[in-house]
């Protein structure tokens, strides 16, 4: 035990040096102080769009879902008013322009439609505070201070063309895949041809280094990426390498090699993680990110990202804010199963620190929150506990992560930890699963999961309801069609 303490606390600190000489060089942020305000809308009146017509805005895919899982669109879905846009534009170019010698800066840089949100960056703290004194404005917050400094910009990593001699494993199909797709029972799912066609999946992260360069990531079914992050990235493909390692354990279809838990999956790639600073509109970011992804149809969205602490307020907020509503990420999260998707989210990596707890979404209401097991099937010491300040079990599952086999962002097969990793590998099973059972609702999809927990009947704050077994949800799943199927003959 203290030996694999050792190792991880090696790693993390391995990590931590790594982190600290890939930053590079300083500069100063470019055109002096900025913010970025939240503001709350009280109402949609003025919308040019009805719910009655969803497809204005909304893919065909996407409204299907919801058609399917017996859902309707709702109040929350239509966009924010047109009417109230144009108000805060009309007002906002006549202060700016107040200055004639250096009139301000400002620009709408992203709307929520389920939270009825506008988020706007300004030079001018007056124009921002006079946005918030308009009638229609229920609330409204700073969310973003540009730093003093930043990164001097994106170093540039070279991607291998091929696998290292060592990478691959032969005879063995999934390659250094194999230990975490059998310890979820997810290779018997494949054995039936359950490997995630049909099933869309979106990927939620700070970056995808390399994703179009490595061949084992080229050969996935990326179907699109966006950037949610303001400014977008110049250099999408150049970003940290995180949703790349997160991306592969799905993905990547190597024999030999590794093989993911969904690689016949289709995947967007949305990049909603600011590697600058860390700062609450990382949420309206989130929050964007998993609109667009409902709006373009995705049936399961993995989020390896988490939040509790930011730059210059470690205490924006307390262990009694995790009930998956206070936090906007957490509220937003909540909503998803009501939309027909299912959220796989990481517990997060703060059981060795003073937190300890789950993140921010990891607490919300009908999401799958995975935690991190190491080889011996053990808890590892960094995984976030529960349970959520209004008692309910969480982590929901767990999955290996202490360490997990993925491709890194130079194209070679590496070992890694953290609840980031044991993610995905649960979400692209839960993928396949849903493809073995596409009569199945999002909210019944999570409780056949929660169900093959290896500690489904006493569920603790460590291990949630423990390890899940996809091919006994299966099994269970199709019990419970054929026995409705038999009930509607009769």
């Amino acid at each position: 035990m203290q030996l694999r303490l050792l190792n991880i606390l090696f790693a993390v600190l391995a990590w931590t040096i790594g982190a600290s000489a890939a930053s590079g060089p300083k500069m100063k942020y470019p055109g002096g102080k900025y913010y970025i305000y939240r503001y709350t809308l009280k109402d949609k009146q003025g919308s040019p769009y009805s719910i009655d017509h969803p497809s204005r805005w909304l893919t065909h895919r996407s409204i299907e879902r919801r058609r399917r899982q017996g859902l309707s669109v709702d109040s929350t879905d239509l966009p924010v008013s047109q009417r109230y846009l144009r108000s805060i534009e009309k007002i906002a170019i006549g202060l700016a322009r107040k200055d004639r010698k250096s009139p301000a800066e400002w620009t709408v840089i992203g709307t929520s439609r389920w939270n009825n949100t506008v988020l706007v960056r300004s030079n001018d703290t007056t124009l921002l505070n006079r946005l918030s004194e308009l009638d229609f404005v229920k609330k409204a917050r700073k969310v973003w201070v540009s730093p003093d400094s930043i990164d001097r910009g994106v170093v540039k990593v070279k991607a291998h063309g091929e696998w290292n001699a060592w990478d691959s494993i032969k005879g063995e199909y999934y390659g250094n895949g194999k230990e975490q797709i059998e310890m979820v029972g997810g290779h018997r799912l494949h054995s039936i041809g359950m490997k995630g066609k049909g099933m869309m999946i979106a990927v939620l992260d700070g970056g995808f280094q390399n994703a179009d360069k490595i061949p084992a990531i080229q050969n996935a079914n990326i179907i699109g990426v966006k950037d949610f992050v303001y400014p977008n990235s110049p250099y999408f493909y150049q970003e940290t390498d995180h949703g790349t390692k997160v991306l592969s354990t799905m993905a990547v279809s190597e024999p030999e090699v590794l093989v993911g838990t969904a690689p016949e999956a289709r995947y967007w790639l949305l990049r909603c993680e600011d590697q600058q600073t860390e700062q609450p509109v990382e949420e309206d970011y989130w929050a964007m990110a998993a609109e667009f992804a409902d709006s373009v149809g995705v049936d399961i969205i993995n989020s390896s990202l988490g939040y509790n602490e930011y730059d210059g307020d470690s205490a924006y907020y307390h262990q009694r804010d995790l009930d998956g509503e206070t936090a906007l990420i957490s509220h937003t999260a909540s909503m998803l199963a009501r939309k027909g998707i299912i959220l796989v989210n990481s517990a997060g990596n703060s059981g060795m620190g003073p937190w300890k707890k789950i993140a921010f979404p990891a607490d919300a209401n009908d999401i799958l929150t995975v935690g991190a097991l190491n080889q011996e099937k053990k808890n590892a010491p960094f995984s976030g506990v529960g349970p959520t300040q209004d008692g309910r079990v969480k982590p929901d599952v767990m999955a290996l992560g202490s360490p997990a086999a993925l491709v890194s962002g130079r194209g070679t097969i590496i070992r890694d930890m953290g609840t980031s990793f044991s993610t995905p590998i649960v979400a692209g099973l839960v993928a396949c699963l849903w493809q073995a059972l596409p009569g199945k609702t999002a909210l019944e999809i999570i409780s056949l999961v929660r169900q093959s927990g290896n500690s489904y009947q006493k569920p603790d704050n460590i291990y949630g309801f423990g390890t899940p077994n996809f091919w006994r949800a299966y099994m269970v799943g199709r019990m419970e069609v054929k026995s409705e199927e038999v009930k509607s003959e009769k």
